[in-house]
């Protein structure tokens, strides 16, 4: 039998072709242009007919999203007897619920867009990595199978690199996955203790665990602007912690977020994952973020569900 054949958007060429290079898999060929109006143009080079095809591409904005949908659709169409899509980051994720009347949830409707995709003639699988709710898996519908990955190994890695002595978060809502992680590590868990305020804006009003003289490490799922993630290192250090690292899978920095959290001097430094494209410019500008690369284990759970 053949060996996968890797395909991927624009936005993550680079993890498409790590991921082609770690496994020894063929990289199919794709080929785009965008016309003067706008659209987009593209063309499947390589043959996926009665191929197992792997596609990487993840939803970090609209472009990336209608590109992914456009090729796993083209795949199918054009003979791939089983498509694999690897979406490292699903965007819309805090978005996965309604709180306001009126509110449309996004990831649902994100989801049920791919489950749309053509059906491959052994099936159509969708990985999904680190997931800020699990229920998001549950939202694709018909054949389309899920597999949640999780990136604990990669971020204990980080952790204990950085030298943890507790592993934090920025608020109770990640407390039970930030103890598992901690359990493993064989560290305390600590969260802080959030109100509201008279002004409606969430206020600090304690620390969970004992973290004076401690390096405290401080994990979330996604960093997107660092809002809370500064607030919450500010509390660990007025409690006493000694230094403080930030570990995210997901990291988005929009704009200037990653100057700004360089520039609070608040932490020695950021560790992410290669999940969304933004880190990857933005970590050969910066020595203060460290970005590891998502391909070992993506490979792990493809070779483990062939």
């Amino acid at each position: 039998m053949l060996e996968p054949l890797i395909f991927s958007t624009a936005a993550y060429q680079y993890l498409g072709d790590s991921i082609a290079k770690g496994a020894s898999w063929e990289s199919g060929k794709v080929t785009r242009k965008t016309f003067p109006d706008g659209e987009n143009y593209l063309r499947i080079e390589s043959d996926p007919a009665d191929r197992d095809v792997i596609l990487v591409g993840g939803t970090p904005d609209d472009r990336s999203t209608l590109e992914l949908y456009d090729l796993a659709c083209g795949l199918c169409n054009l003979g791939a007897y089983r498509v694999r899509m690897v979406i490292p980051f699903f965007g819309y994720s805090t978005m996965e619920r309604a709180v306001k009347p009126g509110e449309v949830v996004t990831a649902k409707t994100r989801a049920r867009l791919l489950s749309s995709i053509p059906m491959a003639s052994r099936g159509t699988q969708v990985f999904l990595l680190d997931l800020h709710v699990d229920a998001i898996a549950h939202y694709f519908e018909g054949g389309i199978r899920t597999v949640h990955v999780y990136g604990k190994p990669l971020v204990i890695a980080a952790a204990q690199r950085f030298g943890c002595d507790v592993l934090a978060c920025t608020d109770a809502g990640r407390a039970k996955w930030v103890e598992s992680l901690a359990n493993d590590m064989n560290v305390p868990a600590a969260f802080v203790y959030k109100r509201r305020g008279e002004s409606g804006e969430p206020e600090v009003t304690g620390v969970s665990a004992e973290v004076r003289g401690k390096r405290v490490v401080i994990y979330d799922d996604m960093i997107r602007t660092g809002g809370s993630l500064m607030n919450a290192a500010r509390t660990y250090l007025e409690a006493g912690a000694t230094s403080i690292n930030a570990i995210a899978t997901h990291g988005l920095f929009p704009g200037d977020s990653l100057a700004k959290l360089e520039a609070s001097k608040l932490f020695g430094s950021i560790w992410v994952t290669d999940s969304h494209p933004n880190v990857i410019a933005l970590s050969n500008q910066s020595k203060f973020l460290h970005v590891d690369s998502t391909a070992g284990v993506l490979i792990e759970h493809l070779m483990s569900n062939r």
